[in-house]
């Protein structure tokens, strides 16, 4: 059955080559006096990206502060810094030069200057969030799709208090006012990086796609495509790196996949492997698209048996696979055809080739922490409670 659904996307895109070039006039239109731009390596300064920004900042008369450092499975620590700064500096206005983990540190800045308190709170269930501080992208990686959802990931390591717990906050207001969306700012990023973002956006669809209640035919469609164009530039970009139309077909799908288009009419999805991954990056500071691609095929093979229409039609209308024969036959044989893709693009299947090889204990801490994050269980295809996810983690070794 259809599921109701509300479909939220405020955000505006500007998409192109040099559209950066408008980030002054739009911080200015959305009310920006003093702009705090958060970024993570110092890439974006090594080519003039922030510079650029700077300048346009500067031709409306927009002053800015800067904070940089921000890492891969973003740090508790980082958002404090930058709360800090931007209270002492009187901020009103935050823009991300980055990727996900920019966006998902400065959403985090927001809640905290707009709501007080200790911004962990929101991200330990203790508290929601109810406004934040207006937010603008400048995106350099196609990858988590944050610069148009409603979403953020924050890491609590040793340092913060914490042993590597990750948690996310999921709230309309930290959506972004624009996202600047240039293919040439992704340019330089490495393979690895590269193909870690194709696999999230994959996933994003994915978590979606293979839900247990309430599917539209329409939504199917856009997910499925969705996936092959991701599928197909991918492979284009191993041997091309420099393909400015398959960094744009995959820069867009990164927004597409995340922005709630390919959720529409389904039960919200079904976000185990997601939840799965975010102790793994948590604990071992993995990148976030490699774990997902380690873990999937395990979670895909527990749980297929609980909804076979979904992945069968997965194995036809997108991996290919002949619809003759059993369920198991096609379903098996689309899981391995989608685990030869990520072999493909040079990400992992299991853990060993994540580069992980946990502890029997860390197989516990990890199921335990999922289990904490979950609220005891998570899952729409098939409900997991904490011995199924220590299972999964088991058997993706």
């Amino acid at each position: 059955m259809i599921q109701n659904f509300i479909y939220n996307t405020p955000t505006r895109v500007v998409f192109g080559a040099d559209s950066v070039s408008e980030v002054g006039a739009l911080a200015k239109e959305f009310g920006a006096t003093r702009v705090l731009l958060h970024y993570g390596s110092e890439r974006v300064q090594k080519n003039g990206l922030m510079e650029k920004i700077r300048q346009s900042l500067d031709a409306q008369g927009i002053s800015h502060v800067e904070l940089g450092g921000v890492v891969p499975n973003p740090r508790l620590s980082k958002v404090y810094e930058g709360l800090e700064l931007a209270k002492k500096e009187k901020v009103d206005f935050l823009l991300a030069v980055g990727g996900g983990s920019v966006v998902d540190s400065l959403k985090a800045i927001g809640y905290g200057l707009a709501n007080g308190g200790d911004p962990w709170d929101f991200y330990d269930f203790k508290r929601k969030p109810q406004s934040c501080v207006p937010i603008g992208v400048v995106l350099t990686i196609a990858a988590a799709g944050s610069e148009m959802s409603n979403s953020s990931v924050i890491t609590k390591d040793a340092e913060d208090g914490g042993s590597g717990i990750k948690r996310g906050c999921n709230n309309e207001c930290c959506r972004a006012k624009f996202a600047i969306m240039d293919p040439n700012l992704t340019m330089t990023l490495p393979e690895y990086q590269t193909m870690s973002g194709a696999t999230d956006i994959m996933m994003h669809t994915l978590e979606r796609y293979l839900s247990a209640g309430g599917h539209m035919e329409l939504t199917d469609q856009l997910g499925e495509g969705l996936l092959r164009t991701v599928m197909q530039n991918a492979k284009i970009l191993l041997t091309d790196p420099k393909n400015y139309e398959a960094r744009a077909e995959i820069m867009w799908a990164s927004s597409l996949s995340h922005n709630g288009l390919t959720g529409c009419g389904t039960d919200g999805g079904d976000w185990s492997c997601h939840k799965l991954e975010h102790e793994l990056g948590g604990l071992y500071d993995v990148a976030h698209g490699a774990g997902l691609a380690a873990l999937w095929g395990t979670w895909a093979r527990y749980v297929y048996k609980n909804a076979p229409e979904r992945f069968r039609k997965l194995s036809v209308r997108v991996l290919g696979i002949a619809d003759s024969g059993s369920d198991d036959e096609v379903i098996t044989a689309g899981i391995e055809t989608m685990e030869n893709f990520f072999r493909s693009i040079h990400m992992p299947t299991s853990l060993r080739e994540l580069g992980v090889d946990p502890t029997d204990e860390e197989y516990k801490l990890l199921a335990k922490n999922c289990a904490i994050g979950a609220k005891n269980s998570l899952g729409s295809v098939r409900k997991l409670h904490e011995e199924d996810m220590e299972a999964i983690y088991r058997a993706a070794r």
